[in-house]
């Protein structure tokens, strides 16, 4: 059923990048496995997800290395800092760097390890206290930051879409992020190779896609809802 479930995903992304004139392959499917079996998340893999994502670093540590093949784990949830160390070791991207305190203690870590850490910067584009991220316009001020630092390479930015909404609030915030991230791409103060614009989850992928995301977090249409 997994299998199914990322095929029907998989072509979903496809019409949703056709319908805007983009590339189907320009997007990149992550599958969020928060609170899924090992043998879900095998399944997933087998089905051809190669990029994974988790949202706490302790459930990450439990699964990571018993997960097979050519996975690409990623966290997406919101990280404290006094689990940053942990982070650095178990994964290859941190899509949610959200101040300039958890760059630094990544940054930190990461040198130690002698690896260099992707990084996403995490904007509240919808402006609601209850999600993490930065502010619209001190995304730059951060991404400055970050990219200085050494063991971390900024790849892009990442944001959550507000729930509950019609599709067309969706669809301004998403344009919005857009928009900041072209602004970002063309600055000649940011140095970073921006390539990576992650927005769009089961709820609003196809809207995420026609707006520009070229990464999107499924967690439910691929393994069901949770336990």
């Amino acid at each position: 059923m997994i299998g199914d479930n990322v095929k029907r995903v998989l072509d979903a992304l496809a019409d949703a990048a056709l319908s805007a004139g983009r590339d189907p392959s320009d997007v990149t499917l992550l599958a969020v496995t928060k609170t899924r079996t090992i043998e879900e998340i095998r399944e997933a893999v087998r089905a051809g997800v190669r990029h994974l994502g988790e949202n706490r670093v302790q459930e990450a540590g439990g699964k990571i290395s018993f997960v097979e093949g050519e996975a690409i784990w990623h966290l997406v949830g919101p990280l404290q800092s006094n689990k940053g160390k942990r982070a650095a070791e178990l994964f290859a991207w941190i899509d949610s760097i959200h101040s300039q305190k958890i760059a630094d203690v990544l940054s930190e870590r990461t040198v130690a390890l002698d690896k260099t850490l992707n990084v996403l910067i995490q904007v509240n584009i919808s402006g609601e206290e209850t999600k993490s991220g930065i502010a619209p316009e001190e995304a730059k001020d951060l991404l400055l930051h970050t990219e200085r630092l050494p063991g971390l390479a900024v790849r892009g930015l990442m944001t959550i879409g507000s729930f509950g909404v019609p599709p067309e609030t969706t669809r301004s915030e998403f344009r919005r992020m857009r928009g900041l991230f072209d602004r970002l791409q063309g600055d000649p103060e940011v140095t970073s190779k921006l390539d990576v614009l992650s927005m769009g989850m089961t709820g609003d992928f196809s809207i995420a896609v026609e707006e520009g995301s070229t990464l999107v977090r499924i967690g439910t249409a691929i393994f069901g809802e949770r336990k």
